[in-house]
């Protein structure tokens, strides 16, 4: 009765997972004394019943890609950071303060918490070891101020657009820097929180409209809509 795969390795349709007495779970069937996965996601196995964590709205780690996580727990020699993956990802202490790292003398809370969010970038990976994070690059750091935007991973490339034409478009009308994480995470920041709220909700709009066209010049008239609107609120109250 054996299994094809070990915890959580990533499948794909087709894939024959396990054979003989096993239960077909979550994102699996069965066909005769064999499951396979019927979605791409993490395969686990619950005594004999085998699911399928399917990965649409996670994000799988890549060398060179861009992240925004969050500081989930505070080690010995380094951080633990949620990237909205399956995978926690690990932050070295020397990373980040750029010299020997003396756990006597540094109390590493002092310098990132549980809860603060970081830009970070993936600098190691395998299915054998958590990712491994660096943010000792420029614009790369602590997160201080701003709004934070969480969608599915596979629609940042919408969010960006056609050559980047629909993010530049919100930054232009919105007056605010967006930072856009592959793993479907995105940081705005404005001159103040009713911009960076705008941002924010035509991100989420792009997101829930995705697979529609002329999705940018709606975007572009929501947010103008918006702004007109503030505009005339802001000069009935002077």
């Amino acid at each position: 009765m054996p299994t094809f795969f070990e915890r959580k390795q990533i499948v794909t349709p087709g894939d024959l997972l396990a054979e003989g007495t096993y239960v077909a779970g979550e994102n699996t069937y069965k066909e005769e004394n064999k499951i396979y996965a019927s979605k791409l996601g993490l395969v686990e196995y619950q005594d004999k019943k085998v699911n399928v964590v399917a990965l649409r709205a996670f994000y799988i780690p890549r060398l060179g890609d861009t992240v925004i996580g969050t500081i989930v727990d505070v080690g010995f020699n380094g951080w633990t950071v949620d990237i909205n993956s399956p995978y926690l990802a690990i932050l070295r202490a020397s990373d980040v303060l750029g010299r020997p790292f003396r756990p006597q003398q540094n109390d590493l809370s002092e310098v990132l918490d549980v809860g603060d969010l970081v830009i970070a970038k993936i600098i190691a990976y395998d299915r054998a070891h958590d990712p491994q994070l660096t943010v000792g690059e420029p614009g790369l750091g602590k997160i201080t101020r701003g709004q934070v935007a969480k969608i599915t991973p596979t629609k940042i490339p919408r969010v960006i657009g056609r050559k980047g034409s629909m993010v530049s478009m919100i930054k232009e009308k919105t007056g605010c820097h967006i930072i856009l994480g592959n793993n479907g995470v995105i940081l705005i920041t404005g001159k103040n929180v009713e911009d960076e709220q705008l941002a924010v909700m035509a991100i989420y709009k792009i997101e829930a409209e995705s697979h529609t066209s002329g999705l940018t010049d709606r975007i572009a008239q929501m947010i103008e809509k918006k702004m007109q609107k503030e505009e005339l609120k802001n000069e009935s109250e002077t």
